[in-house]
């Protein structure tokens, strides 16, 4: 595993990552990998959660290059980043399961009560008004993720944007297609229904 064991070497590298040096992006993308894989995955549990951060993290210190202070520590910089990234996800996926858990709930409740298919249809009807709210390319990003169940580092490869990107666009599509539907009285049960019908 490469490792750099030297704050001279390392601030080097560091000032000329911010002159656009790509060998020596590769070389610290190449030294912190493993570690903060490892690091991500303690808390994630998943290596495929723990790569995306990892690689965002790295987009982040590319695209913000200019910004960073070689003469302050590079590693706590990083691993500042990647901590903020993991208690995101951490968040995001307790807030995912425990909607999961309540669709979950309503499905079995529900299962054969033929005015909620009738209320679903309707529903529907209003989630696409809804969507028409969302500009281009958040719909785009929505429906790559929601219909055809594509992960966020799919996404990313396919449009050329960061994981990072690509969250906050869901992110801030769900929240406006929930304010509309919040505005047409479609709350609690209905939400959940909403949920159901976009695969969440």
């Amino acid at each position: 595993m490469y490792e750099i064991n030297n704050f001279s070497v390392e601030r080097s590298l560091v000032i000329r990552l911010i002159a656009g040096d790509e060998g020596a992006f590769c070389e610290l993308y190449a030294a912190y990998k493993n570690r903060l894989i490892y690091f991500a995955m303690r808390f994630l549990k998943s290596r495929e959660y723990a790569e995306d951060i990892f690689q965002d993290a790295f987009t982040v210190i590319w695209e913000s290059r200019r910004f960073i202070n070689p003469d302050a520590s590079f590693s706590a910089y990083l691993y500042t980043i990647v901590r903020n990234r993991i208690l995101n996800q951490l968040r995001e996926l307790a807030n995912e399961n425990h909607l999961k858990e309540q669709i979950l709930l309503q499905a079995i409740d529900h299962s054969n009560n033929t005015s909620n298919e009738i209320f679903a249809n309707d529903l529907q009807k209003l989630i696409s008004h809804a969507l028409q709210q969302l500009t281009p390319r958040q719909r785009e990003i929505f429906e790559m993720s929601r219909e055809k169940q594509m992960s966020h580092k799919e996404i990313a490869e396919a449009l050329g944007i960061s994981i990072n990107t690509v969250q906050e666009h869901i992110s801030i599509s769900l929240r406006l297609v929930r304010d509309y539907l919040k505005k047409n009285s479609v709350i609690g049960t209905e939400f959940i229904l909403f949920l159901i019908c976009i695969n969440f």
